[in-house]
């Protein structure tokens, strides 16, 4: 036998492939890492257990320098390294903030620290770790229009609102920023531009952890819960790893535990929560891979597009729907259509002398063989739809690649979630050929 062509070398190299995609290269020696660290370190937090590391596939991220078990504490951070509302009313604007009318939300009071200390540059004491910030981030609100267009329909509206909400925060603070220019030799325009408050509500948004901070009367009555945690925030978020986070009020630190165990030069992840992708790329601006909880959602105008026209019954029954919070989260997953979708349509698909039954629909229980079969046909058709859309959009996505240069990177975003929602879509489709065979 030749060397390198038996079992056990196959499987060395195996091991080593699996090894190669998941390993980092240690980003530790950068300077913007040697001053986080050293920033860290003054603030007393060391840390035994990860280093910043570039991975493939998820970016900058922390590896694990050592084998780490479940229940294991991977991060401890003294509460002082934490930027919170309380930072932004001790440093030099919380004057100006706490005597505001109308109060600031707490949103705005971190937006505000951010784009201000941003300006610093060197004077700031924060400049370590805003050293390490993205500079640009990918939320919707980032995207082009053109490039929003492309995205599926829910998401589309809700990528609409979220600039609509960020541009209205913009106008209405205007006013405040202009209070702001004894602070500044530079005039306040130039520098809280409506770029800076973007990238400084993508910081927040996208980085902060959850920790309820005791409301202060300079603030409005939203939640104050939004916590930014520097070198914490570069862990990477997985669907398939659980972890147990909070701020520790005996030890005054932000802890994270890890509930899942993590080999040695791994990346260490943690999970935001079950999102979907659509989700992800909303709140967070990336999607993850193989995501178990990657769905499509069905609009209520796809929802009807394939039921009969003259059903007298038709508005009764989508009001019964809406009565029950079934007009919302319908989806196709990756083990088929949801029961909340099976469900709407089995109400929608009941004949004039079922409709009684509608009740018995909402509880889960079979009204008749025919309305099983009429139900996984209507959910067929509007999946094929979902198919022929998707495969249009791709297709629309790679012309404009080769046209339009710089949105490649925009587009491969547009793209990546397509094709995951194409994967879906066809496995939902075959699941559905076989519960149709199966009634035959």
């Amino acid at each position: 036998m030749k060397k390198g062509r038996g079992r056990t070398s196959r499987i060395r190299r195996r091991k080593l492939s699996r090894s190669s995609e998941s390993r980092g290269v240690n980003e530790s020696c950068k300077p913007e890492f040697i001053e986080l660290k050293k920033w860290l370190k003054d603030r007393k937090f060391k840390d035994p257990n990860l280093i910043p590391a570039r991975f493939p596939g998820t970016g900058r991220g922390l590896m694990s320098k050592t084998s780490l078990r479940e229940g294991q504490m991977i991060i401890s951070l003294p509460e002082n390294c934490l930027l919170t509302t309380d930072t932004v009313i001790r440093s030099y604007v919380g004057a100006h903030i706490a005597k505001w009318q109308p109060p600031l939300s707490p949103l705005l009071a971190l937006c505000t620290f951010l784009v201000a200390e941003k300006h610093a540059g060197t004077r700031s004491s924060w400049k370590p770790y805003l050293d390490i910030l993205p500079k640009a981030y990918t939320l919707p609100v980032c995207l082009e229009p053109e490039v929003v267009d492309l995205l599926p329909k829910p998401l589309k509206a809700k990528a609409r609102e979220q600039r609509t909400c960020v541009q209205e925060l913009f106008t209405s603070s205007r006013d405040f920023f202009s209070s702001l220019q004894p602070l500044f030799s530079e005039a306040v325009e130039s520098i809280f531009s409506y770029s800076a408050l973007l990238w400084a509500w993508c910081t927040v948004n996208t980085r902060s952890v959850y920790m309820k901070l005791q409301r202060r009367q300079c603030f409005s009555a939203e939640p104050d819960t939004s916590v930014l945690a520097p070198y914490l925030d570069l862990l990477n978020h997985s669907p398939n790893v659980q972890v147990k986070a909070a701020f520790n009020e005996d030890t005054r630190c932000y802890e994270i535990r890890t509930a899942s165990s993590c080999r040695r030069h791994e990346e260490a992840f943690i999970c935001y929560g079950p999102h979907d992708n659509q989700r992800l790329l909303l709140e967070y601006g990336f999607l993850a891979t193989r995501n178990p909880h990657a769905c499509v959602y069905v609009s209520e105008d796809i929802l009807v597009k394939y039921l009969p026209s003259t059903d007298k019954q038709m508005n009764k029954k989508i009001s019964i729907l809406k009565d029950h919070d079934f007009v919302e989260n319908l989806t196709f997953g990756w083990d088929g259509p949801s029961w909340r979708l099976l469900t709407a349509l089995k109400l929608l698909c009941l004949q004039a002398e079922e409709f009684t039954c509608w009740k018995k629909v909402l509880l889960g229980e079979i009204i008749s063989d025919t309305n099983e079969k009429t139900s996984l046909d209507i959910a067929q058709k509007i999946c094929h739809y979902f198919i022929e859309e998707s495969n249009a959009m791709l297709q629309k996505v790679s012309r404009m690649k080769d046209e339009e240069v710089a949105l490649v990177n925009q587009l491969t975003l547009v793209e990546t979630l397509r094709t995951e929602e194409l994967r879906i879509l066809q496995a939902s489709a075959e699941l559905l050929s076989n519960s149709q065979a199966a009634l035959t």
